[in-house]
């Protein structure tokens, strides 16, 4: 059985001329709706004593870190966006990325030219994660020059409510192979 209960600020009561309380307005068995009651202060709690052996810290030890660690990759701030870091090559792109969103990867340089009708498919490079903290691919075969977006994808990724996911996951700015 389910109860519906009501609380109100206003027209509880009907206010006392020179007075700033209310008399509440009766239940239905009589009894009023706000139960008033006169109290006394609680005494400060006193100082405790604390007995028995002394409190010590637990000890952590930490994963150990190398230079592959040392990137200082932004929080995630929930985002699926991973951060990648695009270094330009002769045709092609260095591409490095935190190595903390499962074992597979997919990359692709978009190229940004204009281009009439149907865009054509990205081609992906399929990486595989070695362990550590970072992981590294290079691209090549592209034009020196040529504007392109680089696009980072993790299948491992977790999936919106709709078990939907975004076609990349992680992409960089304009960027142009030497």
């Amino acid at each position: 059985m389910a109860a519906l209960v009501l609380v109100g600020g206003c027209g509880l009561g009907t206010p006392t001329a020179g007075t700033a309380s209310a008399t509440p307005a009766p239940k239905a068995n009589g009894e009023p709706w706000v139960v008033v009651q006169t109290g006394s202060a609680t005494p400060s709690a006193g100082p405790s004593v604390r007995t028995g052996a002394p409190r010590t810290t637990p000890t952590a030890s930490f994963l150990p870190t190398s230079s592959a660690c040392a990137i200082g990759w932004p929080d995630d701030v929930g985002q699926v966006m991973i951060p990648i870091l695009v270094t330009p090559v002769a045709g092609g792109f260095r591409v490095e990325w935190p190595a903390k969103y499962g074992p597979t990867y997919r990359i692709t340089a978009v190229l940004q030219t204009l281009v009439v009708g149907a865009q054509p498919t990205p081609s992906w490079l399929t990486v595989r994660s070695a362990g550590g903290c970072t992981m590294t691919a290079t691209i090549t075969g592209l034009t020196a020059g040529a504007p392109y977006i680089v696009w980072l994808d993790a299948p491992d990724t977790p999936r919106a409510v709709d078990n939907s996911r975004s076609l990349y996951t992680g992409r960089s700015g304009v960027v142009y192979p030497l």
